[in-house]
């Protein structure tokens, strides 16, 4: 799954039950898992043992590739923060839908990749601490900066972000706004806001 060698394949079912039980989950959460998610299969497991050129790391000791078969593509993300939240393992969703699949992961916040027929995750690095940091800016599409920590490029991805919705909205009050000074007033902050964004 998601182009990982073949090696590293497991396919164990995760059965939600086990879950639900071991970690006593409210009622609500799982009426709310129950909506959204058919089933869970642990599908990769990354570790020096299945790739035994990697190097010990004291950070790290395992990545998990789970599939998230879901009954609905418009999905609670808060049934996947449940999850990493649950289980204490590096973890990477594969969400599948229909035919497609969607790369997800939690480091610090959830960071959703692209929907897809056919996603393919590289694994680059010497050691599984930087499998996994090159394995979360695939997903999140941040870039490979060497001078910028993983966390420090995930803030700057939020601010920016929310700098985008904000410029939406300026630009929705622009058109329905009727006053003209009221108009140069959003013009001007819209300008403002471009200029924080792309310099």
């Amino acid at each position: 799954m998601l182009g990982l060698p073949a090696h590293t394949e497991i396919n164990r079912p995760l059965p939600k039950k086990a879950i639900f039980d071991k970690f006593e989950v409210k009622s609500s959460q799982r009426e709310r898992f129950d909506a959204d998610i058919s089933r869970l299969t642990l599908v990769n497991f990354l570790s020096t043992a299945t790739i035994p050129s990697l190097q010990e790391c004291d950070s790290i000791s395992s990545i998990y590739v789970v599939e998230v078969l879901l009954k609905r593509r418009d999905f609670d993300e808060k049934n996947l923060l449940l999850i990493s939240k649950l289980i204490p393992q590096k973890l990477i969703f594969a969400l599948s839908f229909e035919g497609e699949t969607c790369p997800v992961v939690f480091h610090n916040k959830l960071l959703i990749g692209d929907w897809q027929t056919e996603p393919h995750l590289t694994l680059s690095g010497l050691t599984l601490e930087t499998i996994w940091d090159n394995l979360v800016r695939q997903i999140g599409g941040l870039d490979a900066d060497i001078n910028q920590s993983l966390d420090e490029q995930i803030q700057e991805a939020d601010v920016r972000q929310k700098k985008f919705k904000q410029l939406e909205t300026l630009e929705k009050r622009l058109r329905t706004e009727k006053q003209t000074r009221r108009r140069l007033e959003i013009y001007n902050e819209i300008q403002k806001l471009k200029h924080e964004i792309y310099g």
